[in-house]
């Protein structure tokens, strides 16, 4: 079957860089993933895939740093104008851009799900002639809207194992869920989906992400390791207006209040059972010099190498946070904007990976180990599947980089893409016939 599955993967290359500049060229961040999740949807049905979105597979309550409503509207009406399938864009209003591709098999078996993410960043890219897409023309048309990440050949290589295993489906036992996630920027759309139950049946998860601490095409570890738990927040102060010099006593200072918080938040002790991070990364408040400023916002994130680190840490910030407006006589609120587990692989799933990856010979270099330094929210449904009693992986794809992640020169090579497809094929066909 290895070979079958490299053979189909090689007859898809041509068709993956022209989806994967497709998606780069029409970018779509966190929640707006319209136009990308309903060609995704779309695809996936023609396949023979049973494809569950919106409601079905993103839980609204969960979902954390979500555009205002019009932002949103303004978002459906562009990703329609853009060739988005009014269809399927109709079911995934509110933002709800999730796609999950089910496929039951007609022999008994393991349920295993594949995650790939789908969004852009927050991002303005480069006209310059030196980068590729700007002169190749398939740089992003949306302004402020960029594939900085590689999450446009994430969510081409998906549509690309989903063929090969549709191809496949005479010989594979169980079910094949394929996760396409929006909003991993900002780390944002995975709690929602895990919320929803789409893992709660898996027993084999594998995540995968290009580039990263691989910078040549040809190497692949997998396993990953580094991930820190994380939770965003703004807090949101709101005092009372006054005269600065006329009656300063009857005002409430919110954005001292905020400036109080943001000393002390940096104070918050270091753990001792791994590493652990605080941080402010805005300020802002006030109107004008003579007047006591009655609104004020921090954007903050915490990080530990564990869940329970991460939790420790924010709640030592919620504390200060609400004693800072305490201290000043103003009201406080925590908005939640974003998160992700802290998470590890399991070895035995490691180990089958790599199996398949030798046995494909697509790759020159198989590393133990990469460090992805940071979070990814991937980590949410790896933790649930542990949970219940599952293994899950998370598996780096090397690749040379035009620039670094989230740089507005960013590419990569396209070469890494068949690789790519063939592994994440090649290891659901594994788990898929031998359990």
């Amino acid at each position: 079957m290895d070979a079958n599955i490299v053979k189909a993967a090689q007859a898809l290359k041509e068709k993956t860089i022209v989806r994967r500049r497709d998606f780069h060229k029409h970018a779509e961040a966190a929640w707006t993933e319209f136009r990308t999740a309903s060609i995704v949807a779309k695809t996936l049905q023609g396949l023979g895939f049973r494809a569950l979105v919106g409601e079905e597979v993103v839980d609204g309550s969960a979902m954390m740093g979500v555009p205002a409503s019009a932002e949103l509207e303004r978002q459906v009406e562009r990703a329609l104008a853009q060739g988005g399938d009014k269809g399927w864009v109709e079911q995934m209003r509110g933002g709800k851009t999730g796609v999950v591709g089910v496929m039951k098999f007609a022999k008994p078996g393991p349920t295993v799900a594949l995650r790939v993410d789908m969004d852009a960043n927050d991002l303005v890219e480069s006209d310059d002639p030196k980068h590729r897409p700007a002169r190749e023309g398939f740089a992003s048309v949306n302004k402020g809207a960029m594939h900085a990440c590689g999450h446009d050949g994430h969510t081409a290589m998906g549509l690309g194992v989903a063929e090969v295993l549709a191809g496949l489906k005479d010989q594979l036992a169980g079910t094949i869920k394929l996760i396409f996630q929006p909003a991993e920027e900002g780390v944002r759309g995975a709690k929602a989906m895990m919320a929803r139950g789409v893992v709660d049946d898996v027993k084999y998860i594998v995540g995968a992400h290009l580039g990263v601490n691989l910078k040549k095409t040809g190497q692949v570890a997998c396993r990953t390791e580094g991930f820190l738990a994380t939770t965003k927040f703004d807090a949101v102060f709101t005092g009372v207006p006054a005269h600065a010099g006329g009656a300063p006593e009857t005002g409430r200072n919110a954005l001292l209040a905020a400036a109080t918080a943001t000393l002390s938040l940096h104070a918050i002790s270091r753990h001792s059972q791994g590493a652990s991070r605080v941080n402010v990364g805005v300020m802002q408040g006030g109107t004008g010099r003579n007047v006591i400023p009655a609104n004020a916002i921090i954007k903050v994130e915490t990080r530990g190498a564990t869940t329970a680190i991460n939790e420790y840490v924010y709640a030592e910030a919620v504390r200060i946070v609400e004693a800072a407006a305490a201290m000043q006589g103003v009201k406080v609120l925590l908005q939640l904007m974003g998160g992700a587990a802290g998470c590890d692989n399991d070895p035995a799933l490691v180990e089958r990976i790599r199996q398949v990856a030798e046995r494909q010979r697509l790759f020159s270099e198989i590393l133990p180990a990469g460090n992805i330094g940071g979070s990814e929210d991937c980590t949410y449904f790896m933790e649930r599947v542990q949970k219940n009693g599952g293994q899950a992986a998370f598996v780096m794809i090397g690749t040379e980089l035009a620039a670094g992640h989230h740089d507005c020169f960013f590419d990569f090579n396209e070469d890494a893409l068949v690789p790519g497809i063939a592994l994440l094929s090649g290891v659901a066909a594994e788990l898929l016939t031998k359990g």
